[in-house]
């Protein structure tokens, strides 16, 4: 199964547990203070890693679109420039969220919004690189972050199948170590847009890669049934206030939710168990308790042949004969009389080689 080393000692894919990235994004409001503490909150809650975007503002947008006006009750600043620029820490701001992270004891990356930003993150020496949906479809770009030789989550929302294709197709020539997000880039997402199936087609068309599922629904069913589907990667939004300004915030989960859902999932990984149905250790008292025995429906004489009418099960004592081997002793003779309602053991059933193996499987 397709899996890598997102990090040293840390793999993602195959057999492994999700991976389960608490995604910060600009929740911190502009305060490095709060994104501290949401590090640290991302590490209590038993995430893998916490998350966050990076970008050089000038590389990422034109003046024009900096320049626009922005008047929105989550606007930070008079025009979108000023509103980003609030928001976005800077490089030394962000090599000091990177030492908290490792201090905290938890995993430290981001999504990398222009090339110059790739770079930085590069040379500090993220674990990987992320891609998030609006980029997905900027080849050149996702080729050059490709370059680095880190490995890549690339979200696919906003995106059709042909793209992902393509960026499937370009990426793995030059490095194998990738994962594809699911994602529905709506905030938030409701759950008829969550269309978590689009994974099994992954799964198929992309074989040589972990799948998994960026989050921008509320609560937490989804996200659970996300993991139970097969995603080996788990992107969530997180704050600490979901009442704070920002547009994200709505769709991401607090403390107290983050931490439940990360239980769940481990909970649902350990159910997930094997492929083989067999009887469980953990079953063998109730199977004592509650298994049914073949008896007698009357008095049933030596010599007798055991018809399907002679016999029925129920919870009996002493245990008797299994009713599902019910089959394996019509047409027998009984060898001693049985009364009625008494339990049937094989030392009831007339010798021949099939009956005396089950026998004595049954004693050892």
């Amino acid at each position: 199964m397709a899996n890598f080393e997102i990090a040293p000692g840390r793999r993602i894919g195959g057999d492994n547990p999700c991976f389960i990235i608490a995604e910060v994004g600009q929740n911190h409001q502009g305060d490095i203070r709060i994104a501290k503490e949401m590090i640290k909150m991302a590490y209590d809650c038993g995430a893998d890693c916490v998350k966050f975007q990076k970008c050089n503002l000038d590389s990422k947008f034109n003046q024009q679109a900096l320049a626009r006006s922005y008047d929105s009750e989550h606007s930070w600043g008079k025009t979108y420039g000023e509103h980003k620029s609030f928001l976005e820490f800077s490089e030394g701001q962000f090599i000091e969220l990177q030492q908290h992270a490792k201090d905290v004891g938890i995993l430290f990356s981001s999504s990398a919004g222009d090339s110059s930003s790739i770079d930085f993150l590069d040379d500090i020496g993220l674990p990987f690189l992320k891609i998030a949906s609006p980029d997905c479809g900027n080849l050149s770009f996702v080729q050059y972050a490709a370059s680095k030789g880190k490995p890549l989550i690339i979200s696919t929302g906003m995106q059709n199948m042909e793209t992902v294709r393509t960026i499937y197709e370009s990426i793995k020539v030059c490095n194998q170590k990738f994962s594809i997000l699911h994602c529905t880039s709506t905030y938030p997402t409701p759950p008829e847009d969550a269309h978590l199936r689009v994974m099994q087609t992954f799964k198929t068309e992309f074989p040589e890669v972990p799948i998994g599922y960026s989050s921008h629904e509320q609560g937490c069913a989804i996200s659970i049934a996300a993991v139970a589907m097969g995603a080996k990667l788990l992107e969530r939004h997180v704050t600490l206030n979901k009442n704070w300004k920002g547009n994200d915030h709505t769709a991401s989960l607090e403390p107290n939710e983050f931490k439940d859902l990360i239980k769940a999932i481990r909970t649902v990984e350990k159910a997930f168990g094997t492929t083989e149905k067999r009887v469980r250790k953990s079953e063998e008292k109730f199977i004592a308790k509650l298994s049914k025995s073949l008896v007698a429906t009357r008095k049933l004489s030596a010599g007798q042949t055991i018809t399907e009418s002679d016999v029925v099960g129920k919870v009996a004592e002493p245990k008797g004969i299994p009713v599902e081997e019910m089959k394996d002793i019509l047409g027998s003779s009984l060898l001693i009389d049985v009364q009625k309602d008494q339990s049937i053991s094989w030392q009831h059933i007339s010798s021949n080689e099939h009956l005396m193996t089950k026998s004595n499987l049954d004693r050892s």
